[in-house]
């Protein structure tokens, strides 16, 4: 971010500061750090159909790194890498003999989506591995016996941001929401990458209903229009995680529990939509990433109608006829789904970057289409005639291909509602639209949060309205003119980064995707501490209420109070114009002592003074940093994109210029670097660039690597943590599940006891509380006491000491976590029966920011002198 961020975290330019929204950038980073620079190029295109390939190519370098920009191809990962796209299904017959395109000339090979591409022979590959991993930790329930991975949240998140002028509490990314036809109290709501979630209070509670799936992303939700109790749900999130897809999700009793109904064939597709015929509920469309499909037989098998990523599925009451909004157009189908012919718009666009159609339920000859070129697209059908209409007034498209959606209301046919950033409802009266901006708004209590992704009505009450955004879900009982949020219990807050106070068992701070920068201090309800996209943070550890938090893009802000709200000072880095970064540039701050912070983009800058002052170091060769370690004052790790490492250390009056280790595995993308503070030549490093070593240990200061990957799945891993008592026990965090080593990465052992099968970002482990912590995508903060839960007290003797008669005498005892209960005790060893002996006052004093020191003031009773003993009894370490 340039300038001051508190022009921009609640602004619509946000938003465009990326060709293709922040969103887009994130998708080019996500596709980049695991080897598929081609699919990153082809996603940009795809998202803005006016960008060709360099220009493409150009937006991936910028995001990214230069190596990503000369080809677009990036670096191979040895598994048949090609452009997204590749290796998809070909046209014509399928498998059960269905018939595709039947008079439509297109590509037999399905361009990809925007929003999560089709895979190639490289993305298939790997979502094939995601499949494989999350099946086996599926087959693993949680274990009663411990330790056990524990939410920590957030519950809710209050005064969370919105483009309007009010605040509002906030969760996660909801993709998708469908309400039981058969009861109206009962919904279903599908996180992007945290799950489908159940309630039967219309939202007021929340329970998650498939966090041991095979896959936890979500992007469609169906009910049986006359047996409810039926449910489907298309896995891979469309708009963006659609490389996790693993099929389709069925329930047999609304939603409580699920099972895998079919994967073939949507491995490594993202879902956009799912709808049943109401009239022959055995027929069901599905529109994904990889195209247009039908099933007649409720969803057991499928027939791939079209190849082109289909985004949204319209199918009348009757049945009679079904529209499909594809990436090549608009479709009508008027038999079944079996044969899909173009529907000519006017003056529609060349290309569309998202295309949405929506049938109306009171009228069916009336029917809509909201797309994005060039510009907003809108069009009405009435009469059997299309006519364009004018785009909701206000609408910014930048991120069409993310952020969409389409509905009529149940009860009008001249009453839609659009969604992209913000949402809009358009009301007809003769021939004039009135539009509304129904989610940002000036009033206070009456805003939601933006990027909207899903929307539906409850059955009977056409004015009540659910809409589905990055910031969770929230329910209008007035067509959009009130709102109250769905958010308490929806614990799928999407967590990039966390950093945590050694001094405290109960303190967190942590950047996530849209939705700030939130602090945890004990309670369910995390506090929302800044706005705009959370990205890494710190703390300093020799003085903890000193913390660091950054947004998207070089810069970063200070707070002295711990993070309180209103509290941050902007202190950036003075980046030159045009050096870039990736979207959340690696920060840290010192791992043991000293106010040594660093941030790192195009080059590395040091600051030895908490962010006030800033030294620039210029990497030898040029390259994009994608983690870093401060293991003391004195001495900055950083790693890039490209697979180098470099190190400075301070010379008593600078910094020295980089010097670069020896590089474990070239052009793999370093996700993170682990340095050993009391022995620097011991270093852990990390790869998400799959197909060959990602854990590397050296312990010459990195000269020579030893390949630690063993056999771990073949899954980008993001994070590495190693126990500072035990420099052989060691947790990463893959794309899927912890793991374990206890013998020094020779080998691994899941480490997910309890654990969503989520995506796993970052891992902190506190030393005196012993409880490791996982920032979870989609699935909030996690964490698990690595050796269980203390389960009775841990008792000795600290000291033994003499008072004299009738007197006083002060102890201390010195260096104890201030995270443990402690209670203390004074037993004599000088036997007087027969009367009181002895008494004893404690005092805490804070010695440090992470130790305690116990003061003990023994008074004799008696008129002898009084041995004693001075004992302890830890009662908890957290």
């Amino acid at each position: 971010m340039r300038g001051n961020p508190q022009d921009r975290t609640v602004a619509k330019g946000d938003h465009e500061e990326f060709p293709g929204g922040k969103a887009l950038a994130r998708l080019i980073f996500e596709l980049t750090r695991t080897g598929h620079a081609d699919a990153a190029v082809e996603a940009a295109i795809q998202a803005r159909p006016d960008m060709d390939q360099a220009a493409a190519q150009e937006l991936v370098e910028s995001v990214a790194g230069p190596q990503f920009g000369a080809s677009g191809s990036g670096h191979g990962t040895g598994d048949g890498d090609g452009p997204a796209g590749e290796g998809g299904h070909e046209g014509g017959n399928e498998g059960d003999g269905g018939r595709a395109d039947q008079g439509n000339a297109q590509s037999a090979k399905p361009p990809p989506s925007g929003g999560g591409t089709r895979p190639g022979d490289g993305m298939e590959q790997l979502a094939a591995n995601y499949m494989a991993v999350a099946e086996t930790l599926s087959t693993t329930p949680p274990s009663p016996s411990g330790p056990n991975w524990r939410s920590l949240g957030p519950w809710t998140i209050p005064n969370g941001q919105t483009y309007g002028a009010a605040r509002i509490n906030a969760s996660g990314r909801v993709s998708s929401v469908a309400v039981d036809p058969g009861n109206a109290s009962h919904l279903l709501a599908g996180a992007a990458h945290g799950g489908i979630w159940e309630s039967h209070n219309r939202g007021q509670s929340w329970a998650p209903r498939t966090d041991h799936a095979a896959t936890l992303t979500t992007g469609a939700i169906a009910f049986h229009p006359t047996t409810p109790a039926t449910v489907l749900a298309g896995t891979g999130e469309g708009d963006w995680w659609s490389s996790f897809g693993t099929g389709i999700l069925r329930s047999t009793n609304g939603g409580l529990t699920w099972a895998s109904l079919v994967t073939a064939p949507f491995v490594g597709e993202g879902f956009h939509d799912l709808e049943f015929d109401r009239a022959t509920p055995t027929r069901v469309y599905a529109g994904t990433t990889g195209g247009l499909y039908t099933s007649a037989d409720t969803g057991a098998t499928w027939t791939r109608r079209r190849t082109a990523t289909t985004w949204s599925v319209a199918v009348a009451p009757s049945g009679a006829e079904a529209l499909a909004a594809c990436r090549d157009g608009l479709f009508r189908s008027t038999d079944g789904g079996a044969t899909w012919t173009a529907v000519t718009l006017p003056s529609a666009p060349a290309n569309f970057s998202r295309l949405a159609v929506a049938i109306a339920p009171s009228d069916p000859t009336v029917a809509y289409v909201w797309g994005a070129g060039a510009t907003g697209y809108l069009a009405r059908r009435a009469g059997g005639t299309w006519t364009a209409i004018a785009a909701p007034t206000g609408a910014s498209i930048i991120q069409a291909w993310y952020d969409w959606f389409l509905a009529v209301a149940p009860d009008n046919a001249g009453q839609i509602y659009c969604g992209a950033i913000s949402a809009h409802r358009g009301d007809l009266s003769g021939t004039t639209w009135t539009w509304t901006d129904i989610a940002s708004k000036p009033s206070p209590g009456q805003s939601i949060h933006p990027d909207q992704h899903a929307i539906a009505f409850e059955p009977g009450q056409p004015q009540v309205v659910y809409i589905g955004n990055d910031g969770g879900l929230y329910r209008s009982p007035d067509r959009g003119v009130t709102w109250q949020h769905l958010n308490n219990g929806l614990e799928i807050t999407e967590f990039e980064y966390l950093a945590q106070d050694l001094g405290s068992s109960r303190w967190l701070i942590g950047g996530t995707q849209d939705n700030g920068t939130e602090r945890w201090t004990g309670s369910p309800t995390w506090l929302h501490a800044q706005d705009g996209d959370g990205g890494d943070c710190g703390v300093n550890r020799t003085d903890p209420r000193t913390v660091f938090h950054s947004f998207y893009n070089m810069g970063v802000e200070r707070s002295t109070s711990r993070g309180d709200w209103g509290s941050w000072a902007w202190l950036p880095p003075p980046v030159p114009s045009g050096e870039g970064s990736l979207f959340y540039p690696p920060f840290e701050a010192s791992a043991t002592n000293g106010n040594t912070v660093a941030q790192a983009g195009g080059a590395l800058y040091v600051s030895r003074d908490n962010c006030t002052n800033w030294t620039r170091l210029a990497y030898p060769t040029a390259g994009t940093a994608s983690a870093m370690y401060i293991p003391t004052a004195d001495q900055v790790y950083v790693g890039t994109t490209g697979g180098l490492l470099y190190v400075t250390r301070w010379n008593g009056t600078a910094w020295g210029a980089l010097t670069a280790l020896t590089t474990p595995r070239a052009n793999a993308w370093v996700s993170d670097i682990h340095v050993d503070p009391t022995d620097t030549n011991r270093i852990w490093v990390t790869h998400t660039t799959r197909n060959g070593g990602r854990v590397w240990r050296s312990t010459d200061g990195g000269t020579t690597w030893v390949d630690r990957t063993a056999a771990l799945p073949n899954l980008p891993l993001n994070a590495v943590e190693v126990h500072p008592g035990n420099r052989d026990r060691v947790w990463v965090a893959a794309d899927l599940g912890v793991y374990q080593s206890v013998d020094g990465g020779a080998s691994w052992q899941i480490f997910s006891n309890g654990l969503p099968n989520a995506f796993v970002g970052d891992l902190l482990y506190h030393r005196h509380a012993r409880v490791l912590r996982a920032g979870l995508r989609n699935r909030g903060v996690w964490e698990i006491p690595v050796d269980g839960w203390m389960t009775q007290p841990v008792c000795g003797v600290q000291w033994t000491g003499t008072v004299a008669a009738n007197s006083t005498r002060r102890f201390f005892t010195w260096g104890w976590p201030a995270t443990w209960h402690v209670l203390w005790t004074v037993m004599p060893t000088t036997i007087r029966p027969g009367a009181e002996e002895m008494s004893w006052k404690v005092q805490v004093e804070r010695g440090d920011a992470e130790n305690v020191t116990y003061w003990v003031s023994v008074t004799n009773l008696t008129p002898v002198p009084v041995a004693f003993e001075g004992r302890f009894a830890i009662l908890s370490r957290y």
